[in-house]
Order: structure tokens, then sequence, then C-alpha cells
């Protein structure tokens, strides 16, 4: 009897290693990872010199409490991190994942408010569908009928307005308006923030606004005293093929960054704020503490990994790959449609790219949904990793698959995942 409490009943194969894009099980089965596990492994798996960065630092320096130390590997990525972002005068909260650091941003700008003398701010306007994590705060946040219908009882309902989700057909600032309209109804002398995913992720795979929505989005913000937060956890450190995917339709600096996943691409718990001189310094110069904090906030060693991370990242030049090998996947995710009627569209930008599924005879989302975990259970016979959802619609209909291999993944690996695609698509037909 295992003793692991598994997230559902179903059948787990075990892990044995991983190198490059692939994984193998116990069993001897190798997968390509499509998904780079949830959009995280960015530099591809078994990059020794990773471990090797994490195990120096750690015969060095394990572990201090941010309450009491600061360490020099924490400076040198936060220097580092802040210049790859062109976030020159921003400051680093580094904590342990997604979760943390959205939890860390919304109670950021909270207090940020508060320390300004708006204790009536209090609202954080989201997107409906987004996915911006799973504890409660960072829950209550997202848009995800599913994963929150059960938690409802303890989220005050009224403290998180929502804004629709990016409509494709119109244009960048009619579609960022819309956020005023939003204001406008709950009174914007009671909002801190809003908060999006600038390519969206698990919620409604990849779907991004037209360009121009960000830097109205910002102007908006700056209009009624709101905070923009950027959720980049899933589509920043070149996963888009940009440092940030915020800046993609334009140059926007939004006033919070939360990142995660491809900082330590896999190699340890890794996430993190990037909070503006502005916020910073309102906080500092008024109480002088943030009111938070995580044991694990800038552990030396997942620090460590990321600093590694991102040597590779830029001396690889995987933010330029993502955008080449993103063209490639997208040119034939394009061909897979042609010769596939229940892809009922394909998108995204760099290596965050979403495959829409449905009904060809109505181009719509299927009544029961379904088709997206029998494509990716079929794709995962086959040996290709992806990453499915459902309910981007209604929180109930609507499938989709979340395609986001390694940035290191190569031309010929491109074409390889294609086809395994393409078979798994043949296999369930819709």
């Amino acid at each position: 009897m295992s003793n692991v409490f598994y997230r559902s009943t179903k059948s787990y194969p075990t892990a044995v290693r991983a190198e490059g894009i692939y994984i193998y099980d116990a069993a001897g089965r190798r997968y390509l990872d499509g998904s780079s596990g949830a959009l995280v492994a960015n530099i591809g798996h078994g990059r020794t010199e990773v471990a090797e960065a994490m195990a120096a630092q750690a015969r060095t320096l394990a572990y201090v409490h941010g309450s009491q130390f600061g360490s020099d590997v924490l400076e040198d990525y936060a220097t580092r991190l802040a210049a790859f972002l062109a976030l020159p005068d921003f400051r680093l909260w580094a904590v342990s994942g997604g979760s943390e650091a959205t939890e860390s941003a919304i109670k950021l700008a909270r207090q940020y408010h508060v320390e300004r003398g708006e204790p009536g701010r209090y609202r954080v306007v989201t997107r409906v569908p987004s996915y911006h994590g799973a504890s409660l705060g960072a829950l209550a946040a997202s848009g995800m009928g599913a994963r929150r219908e059960v938690y409802t009882p303890l989220i005050r309902e009224e403290a998180w307005p929502k804004l629709p989700k990016p409509d494709p057909s119109l244009s960048g600032e009619d579609d960022a308006d819309r956020l005023r309209t939003v204001l406008e109804a709950v009174g914007p002398e009671s909002v801190a923030a809003f908060m999006c995913e600038p390519v969206v992720g698990a919620s409604d795979a990849a779907l991004a606004p037209n360009p121009g929505y960000h830097a109205r989005i910002a102007a908006i913000c700056r209009e009624y005293g709101v905070l923009f937060i950027a959720d980049e956890v899933m589509s920043g450190m070149g996963r888009c093929g940009a440092p940030l995917a915020v800046r993609l339709g334009g140059d926007v600096t939004p006033d919070i960054v939360v990142l995660g996943k491809g900082l330590a691409a896999g190699y340890a718990p890794l996430a993190g704020v990037m909070a503006s001189a502005d916020v910073y310094r309102t906080v500092m110069d008024g109480s002088g503490a943030f009111k938070h904090g995580f044991t694990y906030a800038g552990h030396p060693v997942s620090v460590a990994a990321g600093l590694s991370v991102l040597d590779i990242v830029q001396r690889e030049g995987l933010v330029e790959a993502a955008r080449e090998r993103g063209a490639q996947l997208l040119a034939g995710l394009h061909a897979l449609k042609d010769r596939h009627p229940h892809i009922l569209e394909v998108r995204g930008h760099g290596l965050l790219l979403g495959v829409v599924l449905g009904d060809p005879a109505t181009g719509q989302a299927y009544p029961t949904p379904g088709l997206a975990e029998r494509v990716a259970t079929a794709a995962r016979q086959r040996g290709l990793l992806t990453y499915p959802g459902t309910g981007a619609v209604d929180g109930v209909r609507g499938d989709h698959l979340l395609l986001g291999p390694p940035l290191s993944i190569t031309p010929r690996e491109v074409s390889d995942m294609l086809e395994l695609l393409d078979g798994a698509l043949t296999d369930v037909p819709g």
C-alpha cells in the first residue's frame, strides 16, 4: 500500500529520469514533454550545471530566514533578474511557488493603499476565466469555476469583481475599456488592483488580447489610482518569446509582476514578485515592513537554481528560440487544424500555444466536456505529454490542449511532437 496522497485515483506511472525534452518511466517508456510538466521545464530536463550550482550553494549556505538575514546569492539574482526583465528599479520578493507569489502580490497591493491612507481600497479585479493559483486567496482571484466551486463559502465574492476575458473580435483598446465599466460599477475608490495573465494559461489555453490592450489597461489603472498586476507565472521568463509577455504588444510596465514556473524551470521551488520602486518605497517609507512572509522566502538553494537557469536562458538564446520554435509549432498546428475538423482554433505566442477542440458541425464546444482529456490520453499512450483543460466557455463546457515544450526543443523535436499529436487526434476523431 502506498502512503502517498495522490491528486486522484488514476494510475500514475513512476518517473525515473529525464533528459532534454524527454521523461522516462520505470517501465522503460519515453514521453516527449510537450507541456514542460505544467509549463515549468523551460530549459529542459537533466541540466547538470543547475544541480551543481544548487549543491555548491547547499554546501555553503542552505537556509536562512528572510526576517533575519539576506544573502549574496539573493542579491545577485535580484540584480540579474531585474536587468533581464528590463525592470531596473524593481525589487524582488522571492518565494517558493506561483500561488505564494500571487498571494504576496494581492497582499502587497492592499498594504500599498493602506500605507497611502486609502484603506477603503481592498477589491482586486480579475478576469473570467483565469487561473492565479491554488491557495485560497489566489483561487478567489481566479475565474475558474470547477476548481473554485467547492471553496466558494470561504470566499468573499464581492472583493473579487470579474472582467470578461479578452475578446479577439475587439481592438485591444476597446477590449481594455471594459475595465472602466467594471471599476465604475463597483466604485473605483474601493479597488486596489487589477490582475490578469497577459497570455492566459490553464483556464483558456493561450488566449491573448489584441495589441494595445495592456497599454490601455495600464493607462486606466493609472487614471483610477489602481495598481496593475501582471501574472506572468506561466507566460514570463521567455516562454512567449519575450522576457515578459505583457510587453508583446508594446512598451508596458505594470506596477507588480508575478513570476514562477520558468524561474527555476523545475529544478527547485522558486517564484516571486517584482514590485516597482513606488510600491516598495511606499511600504518602506510608511510602516517600514511588508506584513507578510513565508518560511522559505528567498531560499538560497532555490535562488541559486534560478540564477543558473537564467545563465542558460541568456547564454543559449532561449527567448529567441521560443519565438522561432513557437512559429514552427504554430504553423504545424494550423496544418493539423486543416486535417482534423474537431480543432476549432489554434493560437498563442512563442511556446505557449493552445488548441481549442469542439464540434465541427457547429464550430462550438460540445455540451459535455471530455474531448481534451481523451486526446491527451491518446497522446500519452503514443508518448506525448500535453496539458488538457475544460470549462473555458462557461465554467463547464469547452475543451482545449495547452502546449508548451521546453524552450530548448529542436526543430526536429518539434516535428516529432506534431507527428505524435497528429496520431492522437486521429485516434480520437471527436
